[in-house]
């Protein structure tokens, strides 16, 4: 016959088995605890990565190659309306239309990804404890991915016809892409914990980032919007130009655009006339927005998750 167990062992047993694994930490101090938590949990933040990306493309014949579906066939169509039908007359029309796209599939994927980053797991946020921002980060990572992908479809379209590329405006990218990838990480972890608490916001973000497309230059010049809108009125070109995406934009599209003289048929210069300390100075507020961004989406997170289990 087995003994009783010992109070002691007893007690030890009932600390071990109520042990907090996530300690609540302050609002404005917790951040950096946080983030340490996720770099313990890198491996599992690799694994779901990759766990995404499988998942997307299960038995699919092409894989990977449908990632790169999306933005040609937008190229083919919005070349076809504007280069043929409305007659936009930008030189080099699809180099800067396929630039802009693939700088928008990202970010847009990656909100559309992260919206559902937490509801789409509810049975793993339940069952096992890790740093949830974990689930909004490898939507970031699967579709960095894809953009890895649409970006060497681009150099090699470049490469192909012989576009010259090469200059000063090159440096302008990874300056960029920082921007990009801090200010979309931020957005995303906002988005991913609204729509935990009210469903509505995955419907919402589909009209926001509809109309967000349309007000950032991606199918047509930058100068053409802001003379519009300031012929109407000087706050509304102000307020365009306040867009985060505006100076990533035109700045990728800057880069891989050598021509900055260049206009369309009508007279309308094609890139965003600007110096390079302009467009530097743009990048440099958007990065400095962004890490607050995060810091604020983070903590906004770190707050929420507690109630995560309940709330789904």
């Amino acid at each position: 016959m087995n003994a009783a167990p010992s109070p002691d062992n007893a007690t030890a047993a009932r600390d071990t088995s109520l042990m907090r694994v996530n300690e609540p930490t302050r609002f404005w101090r917790g951040f950096v605890p946080s983030v340490r938590d996720v770099w313990r949990y890198r491996e599992l933040l690799t694994n779901l990565t990759r766990l995404q990306l499988k998942v997307k493309y299960k038995n699919s014949s092409l894989g990977f190659l449908w990632s790169l579906a999306r933005p040609i066939l937008l190229l083919i169509v919005y070349s076809l309306v504007f280069s043929t039908f409305l007659r936009a007359g930008i030189p080099y029309f699809p180099i800067y239309l396929f630039t802009g796209l693939i700088v928008w599939d990202l970010f847009a994927s990656t909100q559309g990804g992260a919206t559902n980053a937490i509801v789409g797991n509810a049975g793993l946020i339940k069952k096992v404890y890790f740093p949830r921002e974990i689930l909004t980060l490898s939507v970031v990572g699967s579709t960095l991915f894809h953009f890895a992908l649409q970006f060497l479809v681009l150099v090699g379209v470049l490469v192909v016809f012989r576009y010259d590329f090469l200059g000063w405006n090159l440096l302008l990218a990874p300056i960029a892409f920082v921007a990009l990838v801090l200010f979309m990480t931020g957005i995303a972890f906002l988005f991913s914990v609204a729509n935990v608490r009210y469903r509505d916001v995955q419907h919402i973000i589909e009209v926001l980032l509809l109309f967000w497309f349309w007000m950032t230059p991606i199918v047509y010049p930058a100068d053409f919007a802001i003379s519009g809108l300031g012929g109407v009125s000087r706050v509304l070109a102000w307020a365009y130009q306040l867009n985060p995406m505006f100076p990533i934009v035109t700045a990728f599209q800057r880069a891989a655009y050598k021509d900055m003289d260049a206009v369309a048929a009508d007279g309308t210069p094609v890139l965003y006339q600007a110096s390079v300390q302009r467009y530097l100075g743009l990048l440099g507020i958007v990065i400095a927005f962004s890490l607050f961004l995060i810091w604020l989406g983070q903590r906004v997170f770190a707050k929420a998750e507690g109630n995560f289990a309940q709330e789904l």
